[in-house]
């Protein structure tokens, strides 16, 4: 049998007293869901670590079906979900800490500036197949959709009076940076992703570009101003009534104190 002297008995006492206390000091919280709303979810919580010590925060994608399935199962202790909930979701609390929009995106080399919603039904469920058809190149159109459980699929499909099984996609997505890719990896691509997401790229020099829709500009000032028609809620969803803590965090998410980060993001604030 080792043993230690006193001195270094009483030092590994103290050591481990200090970690027990530091491991009941420490708070953590745990958001999953939207792909559209976990960037701007990250930069919060950031922001709110650094303005409180000890607090860790995970944010987890997996889209807004994800979110809203693991707090009502208890894995998460809150959900992010990129639309307004629907009457089977009563039983869930929203938050709302932005809006958004969803915009057509094209490779930004494609001569096509502009498509009807008559031509975008037409172009998804497979009637046009070249964008030659719709005064483009002589080239061969790739849809692009995204995947079920998606809520940017969800509005899209709501919008255009559309069913999934009615499209015609070659690649199907799951978060709005995957469509991006996709499209600039391929000049003859079209999708659909976040306004904000496409804007952020758009000024990072992506090439992308959006597409107006009805008339008006796929752009976060149409959104802000009412006009653009598809437009959502991005939302922090609980069960029931938060914790301490996300009750806090979520106050702090709605709150001025992030409105710059909102706008970084190219969102447009409640």
């Amino acid at each position: 049998m080792i043993r230690l002297p006193v001195k270094v008995l009483i030092l590994w006492i103290i050591v481990m007293s200090s970690l027990s206390v530091a491991q009941a000091n420490d708070k953590r919280l745990t958001l999953t869901g939207s792909s559209t709303v976990a960037p701007l979810a990250l930069e919060i919580a950031k922001r709110y670590e650094a303005q409180h010590p000890g607090v860790r925060i995970d944010v987890q994608t997996g889209g807004s079906s994800r979110g809203i399935n693991d707090v009502r199962m208890g894995l998460a202790d809150i959900g992010m979900v990129s639309r307004a909930l629907k009457d089977s979701e009563q039983d869930l609390t929203p938050y709302l800490v932005a809006m958004d929009g969803i915009g057509i995106i094209l490779h930004q080399r494609n001569a096509v500036s502009a498509l009807s919603d008559e031509q975008i039904v037409n172009i998804y469920t497979g009637k046009i197949r070249n964008w030659k058809e719709v005064d483009g190149a002589d080239q061969p159109i790739t849809v692009v959709n995204k995947a079920e459980g998606r809520s940017t699929l969800e509005l899209f499909l709501h919008y255009y009076a559309l069913k999934n099984s009615q499209i015609k996609a070659q690649v199907v997505i799951g978060d709005n940076q995957q469509g991006i890719k996709t499209i600039v990896g391929n000049p003859g691509a079209i999708g659909y992703v976040s306004i904000g997401t496409a804007e952020y790229e758009e000024a990072r020099g992506t090439l992308i570009k959006l597409l107006p829709m009805a008339g008006q500009p796929a752009t976060v000032m149409a959104l802000a101003r009412g006009r653009y028609p598809l437009s959502r809620p991005l939302n922090l969803i609980v069960k029931a009534q938060p914790s301490d803590l996300a009750r806090d965090f979520i106050t702090f998410a709605q709150s001025p104190a992030v409105r710059d980060l909102i706008e970084a993001q190219f969102f447009v604030t409640p």
